[in-house]
């Protein structure tokens, strides 16, 4: 079974050690940066949307739990994360970052995950609900479609040289 809840402070520290490699990851691969910048800008993306932390913070930042039972104890385990960005007033959320850690991948946990995120949305009022999915990013794209996500632009960049 499924549940988002938010993040607590202590595990805040982890999430940002996975935002940062992760992220500046894509932003090397898909942007051309070198990877010492692509890590700062990885760093002041957090710092801007979490200035003192998560708890403070106008975003939502979620833990994906999943409830196991192993030698009859019950016990939930983190698989991944889902950071919103929730707009009331036009009643819309944006995903900046949904991961599911890859031990719990391919087993439906993220189809499971936004499930549970709509219904969490829904709660609140919002309809509508927008993301990005990098270009070579397939595995995300499929899942999306699968869900009813719709294709509604293509995001372009082109490098140019400096004089």
């Amino acid at each position: 079974m499924i549940s988002l809840r938010k993040i607590r402070s202590e595990e805040f520290s982890q999430y940002c050690e996975y935002f940062v490699e992760d992220y500046s990851r894509e932003i090397v691969e898909n942007y051309g940066y070198l990877i010492e910048p692509a890590v700062e800008i990885a760093r002041l993306d957090l710092d801007k949307s979490f200035p003192l932390g998560p708890e403070k913070s106008k975003d939502d930042l979620l833990c994906i739990d999943i409830s196991s039972s192993v030698d009859n104890k019950d016990g939930t385990h983190l698989a991944g994360y889902i950071w919103l960005s929730i707009d009331h007033t036009n009643k819309s959320a944006f995903i900046c970052d949904f991961y599911v850690y890859d031990l719990y991948r391919r087993q439906g946990i993220g189809k499971q995950a936004m499930v549970e995120l709509e219904s969490y949305l829904q709660r609140q009022g919002i309809n509508e609900i927008q993301l990005r999915v990098a270009y070579n990013n397939s595995r995300a794209l499929k899942l999306y479609q699968e869900i009813g996500f719709k294709v509604t632009g293509i995001n372009m960049l082109k490098i140019l040289d400096t004089l």
